[in-house]
């Protein structure tokens, strides 16, 4: 049975290169978005406030594709460190030992996800009082979120 065991923590690997695939599909997709926009915007050849406000709509809600894919490779990576090998080689920041290590990082990132997806709600912000709730809403993930990781290092 510990033979077995063992073994079986190669399974994890479905998922590493699930989210590795996932990871590359994502930054993938958002590059090609980047140049669509770009030559949208240059082809355009349109300036205005509101072509501005749409541009920075488009490449916030870019910059969170970008952000889920570092989200996916977060995944991979830590899930490949604590199952197969801790032994590679990535920067000191994404180095992960334990699943505490690994929650804490994809935490950080979510957050940021969220302050992203909030600031394009309120670039695309026409005056309605919902953001407002949405914004609350957020914020209460958040401050849920950093307790939850807060409690967790005692």
């Amino acid at each position: 049975m510990k033979k077995l065991l063992s073994i079986g923590r190669y399974l994890v690997i479905i998922g590493v290169i699930g989210a590795l695939l996932g990871s590359l599909a994502l930054f993938m997709y958002g590059g090609a978005l980047t140049v669509k926009e770009i030559i949208e915007t240059a082809r355009t050849a349109s300036i205005s406030s509101k072509g501005a406000k749409g541009l920075m709509l488009s490449l916030i809600e870019i910059s969170d594709i970008f952000l889920l894919g570092t989200v996916m490779y977060i995944i991979s990576a830590g899930l490949y460190e604590l199952f197969i090998d801790d032994d590679i080689e990535l920067p000191a920041w994404l180095v992960i030992h334990t699943l505490d290590d690994l929650k804490n990082k994809l935490i950080g990132v979510i957050v940021v996800v969220m302050g992203v997806v909030f600031l394009g709600q309120v670039i695309a912000w026409h005056g309605e009082q919902e953001i407002i709730y949405y914004g609350a809403a957020i914020a209460f993930v958040i401050a849920a979120l950093t307790w939850f990781t807060s409690t967790k290092k005692k």
